[in-house]
């Protein structure tokens, strides 16, 4: 019994050495892989920095075809309507 009582501290004091020192390197590995992804990201923000004009550029030319576009598409439905609604006036007059 004596013998257990002097046997289980130092393998307890031993166990929290051993999960000391791997708590230790896992933090240390922890640190490594947060300063590599932060540099992905950092890269990354540059990266989209450069793409973010292309895309605000072709967005505003894409407006202003498309506002174009709705453009001459009243234009043409307003003549067409034009031409129909002289027909009816036309044939309404014949009519009467």
């Amino acid at each position: 019994m004596e013998f257990l009582l002097q046997f289980l501290p130092v393998v307890i004091y031993l166990l929290l050495i051993v999960i000391i020192i791997v708590g230790i390197i896992l933090g240390i590995k922890l640190i490594i892989t947060i300063d590599k992804v932060d540099k992905i990201i950092d890269d990354v923000n540059t990266k989209i920095e450069r793409v973010t004009p292309l895309f605000d550029s072709l967005g505003m030319i894409s407006d202003k075809v498309g506002g174009f576009f709705a453009t001459v598409i009243s234009t043409i439905e307003s003549i067409v309507t034009k031409i129909f609604t002289r027909n009816k006036k036309e044939e309404s007059e014949i009519d009467e």
